[in-house]
């Protein structure tokens, strides 16, 4: 049997995880251009090395990052999304209008 470490569950059978995609900016969906747009949806880094993702604890609804080698598949670490530097990864996101919090 195949486990991962959640880190918020601890180690849970594989089977309780789905992939969410690769740990990389989003473009501002208001301003960047088609192709920009479908190369961050469509288009991934299909290198060898460790490369960080998404994945969801689907039991319990916990998104995290995982450390996985593309190669061999091997999960280096887990950790919480608070751990990133969240200016990197989530600074092209537009602010939401006050009037859409009220």
């Amino acid at each position: 049997m195949k486990i991962m470490n959640c880190p918020l569950n601890g180690p849970r059978n594989i089977s309780e995880f789905v992939y969410g995609g690769e740990v990389k900016q989003m473009p501002d969906p208001a301003s960047c251009t088609d192709k920009e747009w479908a190369e961050y949806v469509f288009y991934h880094n299909n290198g060898t090395g460790v490369v960080r993702e998404w994945w969801l604890h689907a039991p319990s609804g916990y998104w995290f990052i995982a450390e996985r080698h593309r190669v061999s598949g091997e999960v280096s670490r887990t950790y919480d999304p608070s751990e990133l530097d969240q200016s990197e990864f989530f600074a092209a996101i537009p602010a939401v209008p006050e009037e859409a919090n009220s």
